[in-house]
């Protein structure tokens, strides 16, 4: 049986629509296009993708959330195993003495760092911090593991918790003070094995976005003031939908710096655009993290001629942020929308009633309809309970965001079919059962094409060239993301945020695209008027 988690119906069936939100909990009370932030507070608690607990900033992750996490996780970790990476896992306390070594690192980190300082009642001598991430924890067992050549490339991935907690203003999934993630730390002996690794790492970031949960991304390089602290480079996913004003930046988790270490250093990174709110996202980010940490901890080695030598390090995580892209980028005024790939369950049969017809036959076409999906792959349940309308069910199920709906009922029976209905756009359509399988895994596919096509015209539509700084402010102040031309320079970054900051925050560059647009000869920076060296997305982030 299906879950049963949302409550009885208004038992008259009727009644007036505020009474029935009331008493079923289904339903929204806010639109997405109206009051963003409580509409996605709704949807993921309606949605049963998360509760809220007694500690601000933490997050109960309901079953319905953590089966799109394992989703994902089994798809990345099947492929970081077929690049020779192996998991590990580490402590999450971290003592002061390592975690203070690298002081450019950890100065980015530095004001969300949780510590321990009591044991029951007692003070610890020395307060040791929770991990913020795992670098600093990491490293001083790199340095004792690697001596020689032949201990490299040392490729080691944990599927861990980190806890940060300065902020304010918490978000389920986008800011939270505990969030899970996966972070790999790889050492090599040359840049150009870290360079690969790190543009394989950001593709297949860029699958799980784009193949897994239709979400369009953009791949890029990241300004060297927005790079990883610490790091040569970073590459990102920055996810570009509507909704950026409530996703919280985290400078780990998407930032791209120089890829070959030519005096124009990449940094790359997947950049999203949240167009309802005007604000950009970082879905994920690889980093190289050069040599700067092999020399903080001496993480040296001995080549084949017995050479000493630094190793060449890369960092690289994503985060169950993720989960709260894609919910921002797809759901809609009833609730969850969920890709079929991510879909706990993919598709949902309802049997339909009518009047005082034996249900008997209905239940048990519903059970050979999940029998027969179930076999070939789709992930189907069937809900029976007999203590709600199939409306109300209908109205539960789309708020939990099920990619497709099948109905059977009494017609359905007599004429051998069933009815399909999509979640996406709501199209109804009736099949016949001889040719089951094969439609639902059609429609299935037509779903995910769809979300991602919808997506990715809503992104288009909001990014604006802007060629002057009177077209960039136009276009800021209309929320929109805006690719202009640009001079490289840390100085006119720093001049753009000061001259565009306000009460919804300044304007920042968001990641500079790893396709580049033609620069025609005498093209000028839209900020300085210095000749442009490149395209660059501009808009205001968290």
């Amino acid at each position: 049986m299906a879950d049963q988690g949302a409550k009885k119906p208004n038992a008259k069936g009727g009644g007036k629509k505020k009474e029935v939100k009331k008493e079923t909990g289904l339903g929204l009370s806010k639109k997405k296009d109206e009051n963003f932030g409580e509409w996605y507070s709704e949807v993921v608690v309606n949605s049963e993708m998360i509760e809220y607990y007694d500690i601000s900033g933490c997050y109960i992750l309901r079953p319905w959330t953590i089966a799109i996490w394992e989703t994902m996780q089994a798809f990345f970790d099947a492929e970081i195993k077929k690049m020779k990476i192996k998991n590990c896992y580490f402590p999450l306390f971290v003592s002061p003495g390592v975690l203070e070594r690298e002081k450019d690192h950890i100065e980015g980190f530095a004001p969300e760092v949780a510590w321990v300082t009591k044991s029951g009642k007692s003070d610890l001598e020395v307060p040791i911090a929770i991990r913020p991430t795992s670098e600093t924890v990491m490293y001083p067992y790199f340095a004792k593991w690697i001596r020689g050549h032949r201990d490299l490339p040392l490729k080691l991935n944990q599927w861990c918790n980190v806890v940060r907690w300065e902020f304010s203003n918490p978000t389920p999934f986008i800011r939270s003070r505990e969030f899970l993630w996966q972070e790999g730390h790889t050492a090599f002996a040359t840049k150009a094995e870290a360079d690969v690794e790190v543009l394989e790492i950001l593709e297949l970031y860029r699958r799980i976005y784009e193949e897994y949960m239709a979400v369009p991304v953009v791949k890029g390089k990241k300004s060297e003031n927005e790079k990883f602290a610490g790091g040569l480079y970073t590459t990102s996913v920055e996810v570009l939908d509507m909704f950026f004003m409530y996703i919280y930046m985290y400078n780990l988790i998407l930032l791209l710096m120089p890829l070959y270490g030519e005096p124009e250093d990449i940094n790359s990174c997947m950049q999203a655009f949240i167009p309802n709110t005007g604000r950009g996202v970082q879905g994920a980010t690889s980093h190289c993290l050069g040599q700067n940490f092999a020399k903080m901890f001496e993480i040296n080695f001995e080549n084949e001629n017995r050479e000493k030598g630094m190793v060449w390090q890369n960092s690289w995580a994503y985060s169950t942020r993720t989960i709260g892209v894609m919910v921002m980028v797809h759901g809609d005024d009833k609730g969850l929308v969920l890709p079929p790939k991510v879909a706990a369950i993919q598709a949902i049969v309802v049997p339909v009633p009518y009047k005082n017809t034996p249900m008997e036959e209905i239940y048990d076409a519903c059970s050979k309809t999940v029998d027969t999906l179930t076999k070939a792959g789709i992930r189907a349940e069937a809900d029976i309970s007999d203590n709600q309308t199939p409306g109300w069910k209908y109205s539960h199920w789309e708020m939990k965001g099920v990619p497709l709906r099948i109905e059977i009922g009494p017609k359905d029976l007599e004429k051998n079919q069933v009815r399909v209905v999509r979640r996406d756009n709501s199209a109804k359509e009736d099949i016949p059962v001889s040719n089951l399988v094969e439609q639902v895994q059609d429609i299935l596919v037509k779903i995910h094409e769809n979300l991602f096509n919808v997506a990715k015209e809503k992104r288009d539509a909001s990014i604006k060239v802007a060629k002057t700084w009177e077209e960039f402010m136009e276009a800021l102040n209309q929320k929109k993301m805006i690719l202009a031309p640009w001079c490289d320079e840390q100085a006119v970054e720093e001049e753009v945020k000061k001259r565009t900051k306000g009460e919804i925050g300044a304007a920042k560059s968001l990641c500079t695209p790893f396709e580049q647009p033609e620069l025609p000869e005498g093209t000028l920076c839209f900020a300085s008027g210095k000749p442009a060296k490149k395209w660059t997305y501009w808009g205001r982030s968290y």
